[in-house]
């Protein structure tokens, strides 16, 4: 099986590296010529556009920054369906609006092109480790075809439904993360100001009720440690917050604390924060209450 992979930024770097380390023949596609030279270094092949990537490839997997991105990469000029040929399983790894990749399906299905989405979580740390969790949305046999190549990168695959499903619950995760990175950072500022130290917060906190993902993946090596490198940026959790809204949007619902989640998210961008960790949320609270929540106070 050849696999084509098109989009080679922080995450798709990774999870094509782990890719080629299980002996699949690869041809890669990115705007970044030093990663592509990277990668036809270990033995991958180059391809000029995603067209020539996809025309010989049996699996394409797109790793891109945005939706109309990917419509451009995979439906414009010189794109994947246009160098395709009939049952190419296209596996769309970003995280993009529903509606986006169902219309990419569409116009893929008239072309005999298979396509699942399956936006992934775990951060770059996980698409290192090849540990990252998989959302996958798609026929049942196309998703079984495309396990073998998924579990290069992952640890965990879950088929939720139809085409436009993974991104809907990948969406939905966020949602829920950013929240969460908000109010522990919001709580842990609270108790620091209020003289506890922060050390013995997080660690009765993750031994009670309060406890948290966002709170147990970012304090220990993150905030504690007064290093914000990404990660998952913040500017990477507004657009996926922006994905929540305007799917709530879509649907006519009013989406409360995702709209307020985002708007602070949107102050931190102001703060200059954007290329930052999530975990620097913390950093607004910090300038806010005055206080560090880490014991050394210099950090």
């Amino acid at each position: 099986m050849k696999v084509g992979f098109i989009g080679l930024g922080v995450m798709g770097k990774r999870m094509a590296q782990n890719i080629l380390k299980n002996d699949y023949s690869m041809i890669v596609f990115d705007v970044d010529e030093n990663v592509v030279q990277e990668f036809v270094d270990q033995g991958a092949e180059k391809a000029s556009s995603p067209a020539e990537a996809a025309a010989t490839a049996d699996v394409v997997l797109t790793s891109l920054p945005n939706d109309s991105i990917v419509k451009k990469v995979i439906l414009g000029e010189s794109g994947v369906l246009e160098g395709a040929k009939e049952n190419t399983v296209l596996i769309d790894l970003s995280s993009i609006p529903p509606k986006a990749i169902r219309e990419v399906a569409d116009q893929a299905t008239k072309q005999g092109v298979e396509v699942i989405d399956a936006p992934v979580s775990g951060g770059a740390a996980g698409a290192e480790k090849g540990t990252l969790t998989v959302m996958v949305g798609g026929k049942s046999d196309v998703v079984d075809q495309a396990r073998p190549v998924l579990n290069c990168i992952c640890n965990k695959i879950f088929h939720v439904g139809d085409v436009g499903a993974g991104d809907t619950l990948k969406l939905v995760n966020n949602l829920m993360l950013g929240a969460n990175m908000l109010i522990a950072s919001e709580a842990m500022a609270l108790g620091t100001k209020a003289g506890l130290d922060p050390d013995v917060l997080f660690e009765v906190i993750s031994e009670s009720s309060g406890r948290s993902y966002a709170l147990e993946a970012k304090y220990p090596k993150f905030i504690s440690q007064g290093n914000f490198d990404p990660g998952f940026s913040i500017d990477l959790e507004y657009k996926d917050l922006e994905l929540a809204i305007s799917t709530a949007k879509d649907m006519n619902m009013p989406l409360i604390m995702g709209n307020l989640t985002q708007q602070l998210y949107e102050a931190a961008r102001c703060e200059g924060l954007g290329d930052r960790d999530i975990s620097a949320m913390i950093n607004m609270y910090e300038k806010w209450t005055g206080t560090k929540v880490r014991k050394d106070d210099e950090k």
